[in-house]
């Protein structure tokens, strides 16, 4: 008899270094507002691939090295970067086929904390249903790890993780610990009208000067993309 995929729900990067899930597992990166959101714009108008840098440093340097730079920290675009972090900064043809280095406040160092999975994914509203697909095709356990603010839980990334794990669920998968039954919950709580739910969160509160009502329509808009971006090496790339 096969044993069932679990779900693990990290809520913060400070709780990723005591999860439950050891061996072989995935792991989902989610940072709904806004890294893992604009990621998937931007692979799905053509981005080649995307170097997730932690440091402003290394931002830095690689913008000297000729690298297209998308950056920001506490919402606000940094002054040696070409854009910032919202989705629409992403939908131009000069991108089409690039590689772009990015870096944020919270989104990308979570993706490099994340290395120790197998397969090191990134997931959104936007891409729900085909990250979904794709980690029940591989069959493995997955984590789904929210980037969070500053190390502090947010409604946003939870609330995706809870939509997510729902889904998984449906498809053979198991719950191994309490939060994952706290995202679920707040999922069902949301899920009737997500935009008005997370409208009212902190973080879309925080970055309201910054990120337009297209933006955010974008945000929490299910299932408009196929593409599943996954860590190849030192890049995230389309899996």
């Amino acid at each position: 008899m096969n044993k069932k995929p679990k779900i693990e729900v990290c809520f913060s990067p400070k709780l990723y270094g005591h999860k439950l899930t050891t061996g072989k597992f995935n792991t989902v990166v989610v940072d709904i507002l806004r890294a893992t959101t604009s990621i998937c714009a931007a692979f799905e108008h053509g981005v080649k691939e995307i170097i997730p840098v932690s440091g402003l440093d290394e931002a830095e340097a690689l913008k000297r090295q000729g690298y297209f730079v998308a950056c920001e920290r506490n919402g606000s675009v940094i002054d040696f970067a070409d854009i910032g972090n919202s989705a629409s900064d992403f939908i131009r043809d000069d991108l089409k086929g690039e590689t772009v280095v990015f870096s944020t406040t919270n989104g990308t160092k979570t993706i490099n904390q994340a290395r120790d999975a197998e397969e090191v994914l990134v997931g959104s509203f936007a891409n729900m249903q085909s990250l979904a697909e794709y980690l029940t095709a591989s069959g493995e356990d997955t984590v789904i790890f929210c980037a969070a603010w500053k190390n502090l839980f947010n409604l946003e990334d939870s609330i995706f993780a809870g939509a997510l794990a729902e889904i998984l669920l449906k498809n053979g998968f198991q719950t191994v610990c309490d939060s994952t039954l706290a995202a679920l919950d707040l999922w069902h709580l949301a899920q009737k009208d997500v935009k008005a739910y997370l409208a009212k969160c902190s973080h879309r509160n925080r970055l309201k000067h910054l990120v337009s009502d297209k933006d955010f329509e974008y945000t929490v808009k299910q299932n408009s993309t196929s593409v599943v971006p996954k860590l190849r090496g030192d890049r995230l790339v389309v899996a």
